[in-house]
């Protein structure tokens, strides 16, 4: 084996890295350009392409040495990458439904490609940071941007489900009435159902229901007097990040729905590390290690055997998505998955 690579497909970018057979990553930081996925697969496809010709000129690789692609794309999706019949913001062109992404992009490149899902890819990234790609430890890891995503991974391998909705850790559940600092909210989520994970743990739950419920409570902030609501919502993080007041308590209690749903993790799973990523902690490692402290602080009393599960901050979280993929393809590439 030679090269393998990863392509991680998301509505505004894609994203390329490539590693090799001592899992070493040829590409540092950002390979990506525009994504045309809203045009439908022929031109995506044909986008993918020329994109990994930049992406393989880049790290001084021919085509041919690539042997293996790793794919990952935001849901609805299969575990095997064929498209929901209904698509999704990202793929709303008619053609994508029911379109198998994985074969199509087989076929466009002529080479074995692997698929995740995004959240998936970006869990598989941060397990193999901490245990390589051998290991058969296990973890959980949360995403949070926009929505929150997120996968686990059991035993080394990423738990992908029946249907491909394995590891949807921002539609769990949790018991958010008990997280003080936030009586009377009732954090609806996208899919509709009160109280998800990502209703009290995205950019989406701090527009739509914390600046509403926490800007009354502060009168005269600067937040308050922006008419949009979007806008703020993404000053919150720098603004806590530098201690500001109202901003923290936002983060305190984001923090502590990570508390409640991990101790759910751990009394299912018993993993070896929780793991966070995404947008919401690019902070400063100060920022970072206090929002670890008050997930901790959010967890209910753990048995003592259970006390010692470590929480990662995961690296390179702009790139964890096509690392992940490509860290799949790799494990399959060796294992004769995908010859």
């Amino acid at each position: 084996m030679e090269v393998v690579a990863g392509v991680d497909l998301g509505g505004t970018a894609v994203n390329y890295t490539l590693v090799d057979r001592e899992e070493k990553f040829l590409i540092d930081g950002l390979c990506e350009h525009p994504s045309l996925a809203k045009q439908g697969p022929e031109v995506c496809l044909k986008q993918i392409e020329d994109g990994l010709r930049i992406a393989a000129d880049r790290a001084g690789v021919q085509m041919s040495e690539i042997v293996a692609v790793g794919l990952d794309t935001p849901g609805p999706a299969s575990a095997a990458g064929r498209l929901s019949a209904k698509g999704s913001t990202n793929f709303v062109h008619a053609n994508w439904a029911e379109y198998d992404i994985r074969e199509g992009l087989a076929v466009r490149l002529g080479k074995p490609v692997s698929y995740l899902n995004d959240g998936n890819a970006g869990a598989l990234w941060g397990h193999f940071n901490i245990f390589g790609a051998t290991g058969k430890e296990t973890s959980v890891s949360v995403v949070i941007g926009t929505g929150l995503g997120g996968g686990v991974i059991l035993d080394g391998n990423v738990i992908k489900g029946r249907k491909g909705f394995g590891g949807e850790l921002g539609h769990v559940l949790i018991p958010y009435q008990s997280i003080a600092g936030i009586s009377g909210m009732k954090p609806k989520c996208n899919c509709g159902r009160i109280g998800c994970l990502e209703s009290v743990c995205s950019l989406t739950a701090i527009e739509r229901d914390f600046l509403p419920y926490f800007l009354p409570k502060y009168p005269g902030h600067e937040l308050g007097k922006s008419d949009n609501l979007n806008r703020a919502a993404k000053m919150v993080r720098g603004m806590a990040d530098k201690g500001d007041p109202m901003c923290r308590e936002i983060f305190r209690v984001q923090a502590h729905a990570l508390g409640l749903f991990f101790d759910e993790m751990i009394n299912t799973f018993d993993p070896d590390a929780l793991i966070v990523g995404g947008g919401a902690i690019e902070t400063s490692p100060e920022f970072q290690s206090w929002f670890i402290e008050e997930i901790h602080a959010g967890m209910p009393t753990q048995r003592e055997e259970q006390v010692d599960i470590p929480i990662f901050i995961m690296p390179n979280g702009d790139t964890a998505g096509a690392r992940g993929a490509a860290i799949e393809a790799l494990k399959l590439a060796r294992s004769g998955g995908l010859a």
